[in-house]
């Protein structure tokens, strides 16, 4: 419950930041135009001339920020299909942060712990590794403490329970994966599906209007192109923070591995000096 309630913050945060972020620009786009409106007018006041022709007083476009032109296109490829890439892009994140913050609280120094677990073996006992266990994080720490509870069914017990509770962590790690991997795939899918609906309006257009011209299949040819690309541009952020996780737990599931590796020999001697 605590991992939904995080989730939906993340993803409620990041809407809010977007839609924040496009109506600031919005408010201070029209607070410049309303004062350049407000110059001007102060100024044909000054010199008591009349206006000029527009074509006279028409002054070079100011080169926009990366940030309004992908607003802009974001509206004129239609709120419908990039509304709903826009949610995939803000569910995909969340779930993306979600597994790297998660991840990176797993990760711990296994060969400290592998020394702290032997150090303790040999001055306190049992008793004293199970303590250093329950007080280290992570996935590593919790699969030598299962074991150190089958103690006394032998290494063989021991071996077991690493294994079956290895695959348990092993679970928990990859949880959320194959949704990330849904985003990944859905979004150019959307991407496309604006394609063909763009490409259906550009026909109806035609079809009203008896003529092929560019100005009649510009908006639908135009929807068409804006959603695949965003569509696509989605699947590409996505599919980096997915391949940053599965290198992550990849890189978690060998360090699991090699370590219970030591940590089995460390057992097996410790139960050798007790005969």
């Amino acid at each position: 419950m605590k991992k939904l309630v995080a989730l939906l913050s993340i993803a409620a945060l990041l809407t809010f930041g977007f839609t924040w972020n496009v109506n600031a620009q919005d408010e201070n786009a029209a607070a410049d135009q309303a004062q350049e409106v407000v110059d001007s007018a102060a100024m044909t006041a000054d010199t008591g001339m009349a206006a000029a022709p527009a074509e006279t007083l028409e002054a070079p476009a100011e080169e926009q920020g990366f940030h309004q032109v992908i607003k802009e296109k974001f509206i004129e490829g239609g709120a419908g299909f990039m509304g709903i890439i826009l949610l995939t892009l803000i569910f995909g994140l969340a779930l993306a942060i979600e597994r790297i913050i998660y991840l990176n609280l797993s990760s711990s120094n296994t060969q400290k712990l592998l020394n702290k677990v032997e150090t303790a073996l040999a001055n306190g006992g049992l008793e004293a590794a199970k303590e250093v266990c329950k007080n280290t994080r992570g996935p590593v720490a919790g699969i030598f403490y299962q074991g150190m509870d089958k103690f006394n069914e032998g290494i063989e017990g021991v071996e077991k329970s690493v294994v079956a509770y290895g695959s348990v962590l092993m679970g928990r790690l990859e949880k959320g994966l194959s949704w990330i991997n849904l985003f990944i795939a859905l979004a150019p899918m959307l991407g496309f599906l604006g394609t063909v609906v763009g490409m259906i309006q550009a026909f109806d257009a035609i079809a009203e209007a008896g003529d092929i011209s560019p100005t009649v299949v510009a908006s639908g040819i135009k929807v068409a192109l804006l959603t695949t690309v965003f569509g696509l541009i989605v699947a590409i952020i996505l599919q980096i923070f997915y391949n940053y996780i599965v290198s992550k737990v990849d890189s978690l599931v060998n360090d699991m591995e090699d370590s219970t590796i030591s940590y089995i020999d460390i057992l097996a001697k410790y139960e050798s000096s007790k005969k």
